[in-house]
C-alpha cells in the first residue's frame, strides 16, 4: 500500500458509480478488480512512431519499463503522445514542441495516474515531454530511446549529420561524386536509435543525467543495446518507489540541477539547441535561469569529450568510455555533487561510482580534449536580447572576424542566390539570413549553419562567419551565430542589417555589432516598419503559436505556460 492517499484512488477508489465508470471502462483492457485496491498507477508517455528510427523501438521499450513497474507492485498504463521526428517534419520539428509539451501535461493531469516515465528521443520529444510533465509536478523519470550504432562507411566510422555536411559541401565544391554520397546514406543509420553524434538528441539525453530526472547511463546505452531494456525495466522498479516516497519533479529540478546541465552541456560540446530547452524548462518550474549563465558556468569547464561535431568520435563510443557518469567524475568538484537525483542517489554518488575507460574520448581537466567553450553568449546593437555561438566547433581564426554582409532576407531568398555565381562574396564576408526565428518562419528551424557558396567551395573555403535568428542542429559545426534575439519579425535590429553593412564579431569580448550610427538605424526602422506586411498564418496552431511565442533568450515557449501549476482537478467528468 502506498504512503499516502494516491491521485488515482480518486477515480479508482471509489465505491459509487463514479468509480464504477473509471474501473468499469479500463477492466475493458484486461485489468483483474485487485490492481485497484491503492496500487500506484504508472503513466508509460510514449512518442513511438514509425516515422523515424529514433523512436522506433520504443514500443518494445515501454514493455521493459512495464515489467519493473509490476514487479515493483505498481499498475503499467501506456499512452501516446506526438512523434517529433527532427528530420521529417516541416517546416520544422521545434514549431511543435511546444504542442507535444501542451499535450503531455494536459495527458498527464486529466487522467487518473500517480506517475509517469517518459519515453522519447528525437531531439524536441525530450525537452517537451519534460516541459509538459514539470507543469504538472508528479514523481518523473525519462528514458531515452539511446543512440544508433556507429555509421561504418569505407572503412571508417561516420557520424549522423556531420557527415551529412562534410559529404554535401564535398559534392558542392567537386570534391565527391554523388554515387559516393548515395553510398554513404544507407551506412550512416545503420540500426534504431537518435543520432549516433552528440547532437541536440544525444545532448538532451545526457542533460537528463545532469538533471538528475534519469538513471545513470541514460545518454550513452545504444537503443540497440540490451543493457537499455534493462535500464528501462529498473526505471519502472524505481518510479514506483518515487511515488511512493512522494519524490515529485520539482524536488528534483532544483537551481543546482540546471547548473549541472549547463557544466555538463559545456564537458560534452553539447547542441547549441540545448540552451533554448533549458531556458524552456526553468521556467515552467519557476527556476531563475538567463543565458548569462550558459556563459558564466561554461568558461570554467574545459571540453571533455571528443565526440563530433567538436570531435572525432560516436556515441557508441563514449558509451564504452564510461558515459556521463564519467564526465560528471572527471568534472570534480565544479559538479553540484549534493544534488538529489530520481536514483535516489546524489549526483556525487554517481560520479564516485564511476570509470572512465578510455582517456581518447573522454579527458580531465589536466589533459582535456580542447580549452574551456561551452557557450558564447553574445550582445550588441545586432543582439539586445543575446546570441550565441558554440567556439568548439567553430574555427579558431574566425572568432574575431570583420566582414561585409551579404544579406538573404528568407530562407526562400536564400535558396535562390547562394549557388549563383554572380552573388557579390568572398571568404571575409559575413551570410546574414533573416526570417527564421520563433515568429518568422515559423518555428525557428535548423538553418542557421548555412551552406557556403559554391563559387567559394571551389576555392577551398570551408568556413565562413554565418548570422541568423535560427538554430541549427546539434550535429552542425562551423562559426555560426545564432538565436540572434529579438528575430527580425519581431522588429529586431537583425531585421534592418542590408548587404554591404560592415558587421563586427569579437567573441572572446562577446559582443555582436552592426557598424552604423544610430540616425541610420532609426531611419531604417521606421521604412521597415512602414513596409511591414500581416501574417499569411490565420488559423490554427501556426496563429496560436505566432501570436505568443516568446524569443529565443525566454526559451521559445509560449507566453501563457510559463510558470508553475499542478496536477490537481477538481470536477468529476459525470
Amino acid at each position: 500500500m502506498a504512503d499516502k492517499p494516491l491521485r488515482s484512488q480518486r477515480s479508482y477508489g471509489k465505491l459509487d458509480r463514479d468509480g464504477f465508470i473509471h474501473r468499469s471502462w479500463i477492466k475493458g483492457t484486461g485489468l483483474p478488480d485487485h490492481v485497484f485496491d491503492g496500487r500506484p498507477i504508472i503513466g508509460i508517455c510514449n512518442t513511438w512512431s514509425e516515422l523515424v528510427t529514433c523512436q522506433f523501438h520504443l514500443r518494445d521499450l515501454a514493455e521493459y519499463v512495464k515489467r519493473g513497474v509490476w514487479e515493483a507492485g505498481g499498475v503499467p498504463i501506456e499512452f501516446p503522445a506526438m512523434s517529433l521526428p527532427e528530420t521529417q517534419m516541416r517546416p520544422t520539428a521545434m514549431l511543435f514542441r511546444n504542442l507535444l509539451a501542451m499535450e503531455v501535461e494536459e495527458s498527464i493531469r486529466a487522467n487518473p495516474i500517480d506517475g509517469v516515465v517518459l519515453l522519447g528521443g528525437c531531439d524536441k520529444t525530450t525537452p517537451g515531454q519534460l516541459m509538459g510533465a514539470a507543469s504538472v509536478d508528479l514523481p518523473t523519470m525519462v528514458v531515452s530511446s539511446g543512440p544508433m550504432l556507429n555509421g561504418k562507411w569505407h572503412g571508417r566510422d561516420i557520424g549522423s549529420g556531420t557527415d551529412v555536411w562534410r559529404f554535401s559541401e564535398a559534392v558542392r565544391a567537386g570534391e565527391m561524386t554523388l554515387k559516393d554520397f548515395l553510398s554513404a546514406e544507407a551506412s550512416m543509420s545503420r540500426s534504431h536509435g537518435t543520432c549516433n553524434t552528440m547532437g541536440t538528441a544525444s545532448t538532451m539525453a545526457s542533460l537528463m543525467e545532469a538533471l538528475g530526472v534519469c538513471l545513470p547511463n541514460n545518454a550513452a546505452l545504444p537503443g540497440v543495446d540490451s543493457r537499455r531494456k534493462t535500464l528501462a525495466h529498473l526505471t519502472g522498479n524505481r518510479i514506483v518507489e518515487l511515488v511512493r516516497k512522494d519524490v515529485r519533479l520539482s524536488q528534483i529540478l532544483t537551481r543546482e540541477a540546471f547548473e549541472n546541465a549547463i557544466l555538463m552541456h559545456a564537458a560534452i560540446g553539447g547542441s547549441t539547441n540545448a540552451v533554448v530547452h533549458l531556458l524552456a524548462l526553468a521556467g515552467r518550474v519557476g527556476v531563475p535561469l538567463t543565458l548569462e549563465d550558459f556563459d558564466r558556468l561554461g568558461r570554467e569547464v574545459p571540453l571533455l569529450v571528443d565526440l563530433m561535431p567538436s570531435g572525432r568520435f560516436l556515441m557508441e563510443d563514449f558509451c564504452y568510455a564510461g558515459g556521463c557518469p564519467a564526465v560528471a567524475k572527471q568534472l570534480g568538484e565544479l559538479f553540484r555533487r549534493d544534488a538529489v537525483t530520481v536514483a535516489g542517489l546524489t549526483q556525487g554518488e554517481i560520479a564516485d561510482a564511476a570509470e572512465v575507460w578510455n582517456a581518447e574520448v573522454i579527458g580531465s581537466p589536466d589533459h582535456p580534449i580542447g580549452p574551456a567553450s561551452g557557450v558564447w553568449v553574445l550582445r550588441g546593437n545586432l543582439c539586445p536580447g543575446g546570441a550565441i555561438l558554440k567556439p568548439s566547433a567553430a574555427s579558431p581564426e574566425l572568432l574575431t572576424h570583420r566582414g561585409r554582409a551579404v544579406v538573404f532576407e528568407d530562407i526562400e531568398d536564400y535558396h535562390a542566390r547562394i549557388d549563383s555565381p554572380d552573388l557579390e562574396v568572398d571568404a571575409t564576408s559575413v551570410l546574414v539570413l533573416k526570417g527564421c526565428g520563433p515568429r518568422g518562419y515559423p518555428g525557428m528551424p535548423e538553418v542557421g549553419n548555412m551552406a557556403l557558396p559554391p563559387k567559394l567551395l571551389r576555392e577551398g573555403v570551408r568556413d565562413m562567419v554565418r548570422i541568423s535568428d535560427a538554430r541549427m542542429s546539434g550535429t552542425a559545426y562551423g562559426t555560426v551565430v545564432l538565436h540572434v534575439s529579438p528575430e527580425s519579425e519581431a522588429g529586431g535590429p537583425l531585421a534592418l542589417v542590408r548587404s554591404g553593412d560592415e558587421i563586427a564579431l569579437d567573441g572572446p569580448a562577446r559582443t555582436l555589432e552592426l557598424l552604423m550610427d544610430e540616425a541610420e538605424l532609426a531611419q531604417r526602422r521606421s521604412a521597415w516598419e512602414a513596409s511591414r506586411q500581416p501574417s499569411r498564418f490565420d488559423r490554427g496552431w501556426y496563429r496560436l503559436y505566432i501570436d505568443t511565442v516568446l524569443q529565443a533568450d525566454q526559451g521559445a515557449d509560449l507566453d501563457f505556460l510559463v510558470g508553475k501549476s499542478s496536477a490537481d482537478v477538481t470536477r468529476e467528468s459525470h
